[in-house]
């Protein structure tokens, strides 16, 4: 394994692992604060806002600028914000503090530094290794998001050990969340030339059928990603929180072995993906993750809602690496980049549209009315994207004999 890889490997843990513990810890926090959900969901907001505008940024300059540049500056602009959310305290400096530091409320690392590193890593080592390359990457991010779950529970275990009051122990735990930020500024200083790939042109040229084709997809990623949105991680733990009165450390254990069956999952849609087909296995696996997710808010007790929603994560993120499949699939090798950052642009703005809504619902109306918007409008994605691209097949599915009768 090239040097290059092993820093990358670092970086994305690491980030994941900060990504994982403030997706929990950051609605209870602010509920522990007793701000209102509205405040709440503006703060999850911005700083999903803070990473779409990031991520169009690199989208388009980082082969320019560098993608070593790039990353430490989308780095060090994380951690200024991770320091500054520990030290606020008024809504708004929570708020800036928030965009400024990207602050990923959905619990799932998909940020700009992401594109970059996608981009980067096939340049560590031959074609033969690539798909391996990224293969471990994403368990590491799976492993990272899991881990920080639990790690969001820390204030719990401080609260016991040393006797701290609620608030500097939550504190604390986000004083972690700043480190973690910090780590990969050490991994991406020592990496090389190798992972730089200039473009070529000023501007991506794209074929009218690729142009057509992502045109397509990214409308309805929106879609899904402005349902999702309404179903962040930090608004979930809030709905927790509130809803059945549980406390961080319940709270984290819940997501920590969410995560773990997200990354059983991803295998598990790999597996099924060779059988079925791409398309068949994001929407097969994907609404009946919706429906489960539908009946959490109506169960009677935390262990109930609990179970289904376990049942839900075994399932939701079956589409993520066939939706990634797909779009490079779908494409022209020498577009894949740019498709990339499109796609990861147009989710990351959906996520930040509909938290700041999903708070006024929750203030204004019913705790459980935005998980039911959100899992509504994954429905509807599904069905959308069935309809659209069941028969736009990847080279692969194209390829394959039709059996004779």
């Amino acid at each position: 394994m090239s040097p290059d890889r092993r820093w990358l490997y670092l970086a994305v843990f690491a980030r994941s692992l900060a990504t994982g513990l403030i997706g929990v810890l950051l609605g209870v926090n602010l509920a522990a604060r007793d701000l209102p959900a509205s405040t709440v969901g503006l703060v999850v907001g911005l700083g999903l806002a803070g990473a779409a505008i990031a991520t169009t940024l690199v989208t388009f300059f980082a082969d320019r600028l560098g993608h070593r540049r790039c990353l430490l500056g989308v780095t060090a602009l994380s951690v200024v914000g991770a320091c500054a959310l520990v030290l606020s305290t008024s809504p708004w400096a929570l708020c800036v503090a928030a965009f400024v530091g990207m602050v990923n409320g959905m619990g799932r690392d998909r940020g700009a530094a992401l594109v970059i590193e996608q981009a980067a890593l096939p340049a560590t080592g031959t074609d033969a290794e690539r798909t391996m390359a990224f293969a471990k990457y994403n368990v590491l991010q799976d492993v990272g998001h899991a881990v920080g779950s639990l790690l969001a529970g820390s204030s719990a275990l401080l609260l016991h050990v040393t006797g701290l009051t609620n608030d500097v122990a939550q504190r604390d735990t986000l004083w972690l969340y700043a480190a973690l930020c910090a780590v990969p500024l050490f991994a991406y200083s020592r990496l090389t030339s190798r992972i730089e790939t200039p473009r070529v042109a000023k501007s991506v040229a794209l074929t009218p059928d690729s142009r057509r084709t992502l045109t397509k997809i990214s409308a309805l990623f929106a879609i899904d990603a402005v349902g999702g949105g309404f179903l962040t991680t930090a608004l979930l733990s809030y709905f927790f929180y509130e809803r059945f009165g549980v406390g961080a450390n319940e709270i984290s254990l819940l997501f920590f072995v969410a995560r773990v069956m997200n990354a059983v999952s991803h295998f598990a849609a790999a597996w099924l993906a060779k059988r079925i087909g791409l398309v068949k296995t994001m929407v097969f696996t994907h609404i009946p993750s919706s429906v489960l997710l539908l009946t959490v808010p109506f169960m009677p007790d935390f262990r109930t809602a609990a179970i289904l929603f376990l049942l839900r994560e075994s399932l939701v993120e079956m589409d993520v690496p066939t939706r990634q499949s797909y779009v490079m699939a779908v494409v022209r090798p020498e577009e894949r980049t740019f498709a990339s950052g499109i796609t990861h642009l147009v989710r990351l703005g959906g996520w930040a549209i509909a938290p700041a809504f999903a708070g006024l619902l929750m203030a204004g109306q019913s705790l459980a009315l935005p998980i039911v918007i959100g899992a509504a409008m994954k429905i509807f994605y599904d069905l959308a994207l069935w309809r659209a691209f069941r028969g736009v097949r990847p080279p692969e599915e194209a390829t394959e004999r039709t059996p004779r009768p």
